[in-house]
């Protein structure tokens, strides 16, 4: 976990071992999430990286009448 410190812009910096996992460039788009009293920033992708990110999922469940 990491503390970081709002400027008085109330701009903060990610730290860099944050940023590499998550593989965030400069200029990426974040959308904030707000629950509750604390917020969680996550990145946005373009719809090119979503590519694939279901591959394995099993589709074979029972389903209501009226969702075949």
């Amino acid at each position: 976990m990491y503390t970081v410190t709002i400027s008085p812009k109330f701009q903060v910096v990610i730290p860099k071992d944050v940023r590499n996992r998550l593989k965030l460039k400069p200029g990426q788009k974040l959308k904030i999430l707000q629950l509750g009293d604390r917020m969680e920033f996550v990145p946005v992708k373009e719809l090119k990286e979503m590519k694939g990110f279901l591959k394995g999922i099993d589709t074979n469940i029972q389903r209501e009448k009226d969702r075949v």
